[in-house]
């Protein structure tokens, strides 16, 4: 479950239970994008870890603690001059908005009473920790967003905080009518529809409700019977009700003793699944996102490859300018073997000691040419000497032409390494990564007499007892996937003209379903490197138009018949399909 308005909804409750009224002790930040709030409550002390990593946005109540840098960053000391032994006032929630405000009352220099805010924003890649004052001005914020990458707001000292305005209505709120009236005109299928147009309502909630009014979720918004669209409003607005009401269950959802799922709304969907129940939120989430920090491990245990990665990718990218340099040196080529053949054609007008030679140019509508002379050389030796810098440049140009191409394909080598190493998921997937730079000799060579087996495997994900995903997550993998899984009539899915994982559907029926498509490609986006991004473009065709791009690494292909796609990132884990 994503960490959306209502699981917000729910935290909120907890912090402002335990924490309000309580004093700011400590301020650390143990992570670029994280905070490690200390708070004294009466006789309770409380850690808060706050993150705004764009890959795992969350906030709970922790009793783990987290080494701190040597020198604290800059919006770790503003925090301690500002807010050190503050008082929190309260802590709100806008609506069902993934907003967190933590209101703060504390004395400046003057000893004069202040209030200021924390504002946890927890949206995705758009996280943030802002921190403004009374008059709602922005003193500063752990990550600052400029004009150039946001042209909906700023989040600079100085500017003017606000929560960008969308269309969506506060479920909270909505009565029948308004739930009715917003869906009721859209083409979406109904899950989309209900989580487009309601703050704080992610793909599984959407999916838990629609389930709970036993109401097909793929049927499109605007094609429900009247007594539909109120059973529906019914379903909704009870829903809600119940998170109003806080009849929390705060439970993780596991499947094969792997987790599946969280909630604080009992799902469900999830109804066949094992469940585990907990005393709190804060509790319920640390144990969740513990199987998040095998990730961020692999993340730590990469950074050496990491590091081999963008140095060799700078080298070849620096290499690339200076080739692109001289090569549009060589663009003047034609021009001297134009002096050289009009000199010898006219050298019968050049008189000693000249530094010119006016003539007509035949290639030029006979138009006058002044061309330059050495004037201690004779016409035929200033025409060998243009000739000479002619080709001299055109053998430089047709040198250049090859290495070109030669070092484009070593950037995108190293690009798609760099992919690999973003999506990387296990130690063995290192394995892989390290095997393949050693190949290439961006790595030394150990040789062994016990020679080292590759066992990395695709990713293979059964989405139904007819079709089967197979996703590669680096060159060696993305390989196997394209050349030994995948066969003729199989559907191959790459991002367009970015690095990321080749993706083969295997089905036993005749025809692949409609909505495989969009899973594919959705999960195609996924694992590469846009997966941050709202919308990628995918480009799709059969396995049999694949063809190998000759001498290149492994993983790289061509194919020049092919359908195109926009598709959402879908992460397969987020979802109940059994992951061999």
């Amino acid at each position: 479950m994503a960490f959306d308005g209502i699981c917000v909804y729910g935290i909120v409750n907890e912090l402002k239970e335990k924490l309000a009224g309580g004093r700011i002790y400590k301020i650390a930040q143990p992570e670029k994008n994280e905070l490690l709030l200390t708070i004294k409550n009466e006789k309770n002390t409380y850690k808060l870890l706050i993150s705004a990593n764009a890959s795992l946005p969350l906030t709970y109540i922790t009793e783990n603690n987290k080494v701190s840098p040597m020198v604290a960053p800059n919006f770790c000391m503003l925090l301690r001059k500002y807010i050190n032994n503050a008082r929190i006032l309260d802590i709100t929630q806008p609506g069902l908005e993934r907003i967190i405000n933590i209101s703060l009352s504390h004395l400046n220099e003057l000893g004069d009473l202040c209030n200021k805010t924390i504002v946890i924003e927890l949206m995705g890649k758009h996280s943030n920790i802002i921190f403004i004052d009374d008059k709602n001005n922005i003193v500063d914020a752990i990550k600052h967003v400029s004009i150039q990458m946001s042209s909906v707001r700023e989040v600079l000292p100085g500017r003017d905080y606000f929560i960008p305005a969308d269309d969506k209505l506060n479920p909270l709120t909505v009565n029948e009518n308004d739930f009715i009236n917003k869906i009721k005109d859209l083409p979406h299928p109904l899950s989309k529809a209900i989580y487009f147009s309601f703050t704080g309502i992610s793909p599984i909630i959407s999916e838990e409700i629609i389930n709970l009014s036993s109401i097909d979720s793929n049927r499109p918004a605007n094609c429900l019977e009247e007594n539909e669209y109120l059973h529906l409003a019914h379903t909704f607005i009870n829903f809600i009700d119940e998170v109003k009401n806080k009849n929390f269950k705060y439970t993780i959802y596991y499947k094969d003793g792997a987790p599946v799922e969280y909630s604080i709304i009992p799902l469900s969907i999830y109804k066949d699944f094992e469940s585990l129940e907990y005393d709190t939120i804060s509790e319920m989430l640390e144990k969740y996102y513990e199987k998040k920090e095998i990730i961020t491990n692999i993340r730590k245990n990469s950074s050496d490859l990491r590091g081999i990665i963008t140095t060799a990718l700078s080298k070849a990218v620096r290499k690339a300018d200076l080739q692109a340099k001289q090569l549009k040196d060589t663009e003047k080529r034609d021009k001297y073997k134009l002096y050289g053949e009009l000199i010898t054609a006219y050298s019968y007008l050049y008189k000693e000691g000249d530094k010119f030679l006016e003539c007509e140019n035949y290639y030029d509508n006979n138009n006058p040419i002044k061309i330059p002379m050495d004037e201690t050389l004779t016409p035929i030796e200033n025409a060998n000497k243009n000739f000479k810098k002619y080709n001299k440049l055109k053998r430089t140009y047709e040198a250049l032409t090859e290495i070109i191409v030669d070092t484009k394909k070593e950037i995108a080598h190293l690009e798609s390494i760099l992919c690999s190493l973003d999506i990387a998921t296990t130690n063995q997937d290192l394995i892989d990564i390290k095997h393949e730079l050693t190949e290439y000799g961006y790595i030394k060579k150990h040789y062994s007499k016990k020679k080292k087996e590759i066992i990395g495997k695709p990713v293979h994900i059964k989405i139904d007892d007819y079709t089967d995903i197979y996703i590669g997550k680096n060159n060696l993998q993305n390989e196997e996937v394209t050349f030994k899984i995948g066969t003729g009539n199989d559907w191959w899915f790459h991002t367009k003209n970015v690095p990321g994982s080749h993706v083969i559907v295997k089905t036993k029926k005749d025809e692949l379903d409609d909505n495989m498509f969009e899973i594919a490609g959705g999960i195609a986006a996924y694992f590469s490197k846009s997966r941050d991004a709202g919308s990628v473009e995918i480009d799709y065709t059969q396995r049999k138009n694949i063809k190998h791009v000759p001498n290149s690494a492994p993983g790289f292909v061509i194919y020049h018949t092919n359908y195109s796609m926009l598709c959402t990132p879908l992460n397969p884990y987020d979802y109940d399909y059994k992951i061999l």
